[in-house]
Order: C-alpha cells, then sequence, then structure tokens
C-alpha cells in the first residue's frame, strides 16, 4: 500500500479563501464544486505530515507548513495584504527561514523557505 496525497481539509467559506490561499500563495484551484474547492500547485509535493509538541523555537503549533520558493516575496505581499504577521520573521537555526499568520479561518499558517541548500 502507497499513500498516493493527503489533503488538508479546512472548514469554511471556499469564496472567503481565494485572497489567502490563490492571492497570497498563488496556489491554482484544482477543482470547484461549490461547496468545496482544491487549491494545489503543478509543482511536485513531497508527502508529508508532521505531529508536533511545540511548533520550534517555542512557537505554538502551526495547523498548516506552506514551503514556498521565496518567503521574504510572500511576507512582502502578506503586508502589503494587511495580513497580521503572528511569528517571525526568523532564521531558525535548523535551517529554515518562516513567519506565522492566520488564514481567514483562524488556522495558524506556518510559511516557509529553506535556507540551507
Amino acid at each position: 500500500m502507497t499513500v498516493k496525497r493527503i489533503v488538508a481539509n479546512i472548514a469554511g467559506d471556499p469564496d472567503a479563501a481565494h485572497a489567502f490561499y490563490g492571492e497570497l500563495l498563488g496556489l491554482d484551484i484544482k477543482m470547484d464544486m461549490g461547496w468545496i474547492r482544491t487549491y494545489g500547485s503543478s509543482e511536485g509535493m513531497t508527502v508529508q505530515m508532521s505531529v508536533m509538541t511545540q511548533g520550534g523555537s517555542d512557537s505554538p503549533v502551526p495547523d498548516l507548513s506552506i514551503e514556498v520558493d521565496d518567503v521574504d516575496a510572500v511576507l512582502e505581499k502578506a503586508r502589503a495584504m494587511s495580513i497580521p504577521i503572528t511569528y517571525g520573521p526568523t532564521d531558525e537555526p535548523w535551517g529554515v527561514r518562516r513567519f506565522f499568520v492566520r488564514d481567514p479561518f483562524g488556522k495558524l499558517v506556518n510559511i516557509l523557505s529553506h535556507t540551507d541548500g
């Protein structure tokens, strides 16, 4: 048996999700049935699931972690969209630069880029 996909499901209005997941993060709409809108990327993604007691550096555990190619560009865009930054930006000792924001539904989102190659 092979896990083919892990999907994060968030309760909320699909229309309210667009500014955050579509505009801020640049994700594409992969499926839209009205009651469900699925965002994704054409980039190959690794299937991962983390279980943690804290978010690292004694930060809260994020609901989602989203790796991007340029965390500072997303940070600048989030600030331009007046999305409050709840943690960071910071360069963590394990080789990521990251910041936390809340999506329109209150989910804590860790947006990060690897700094070590």
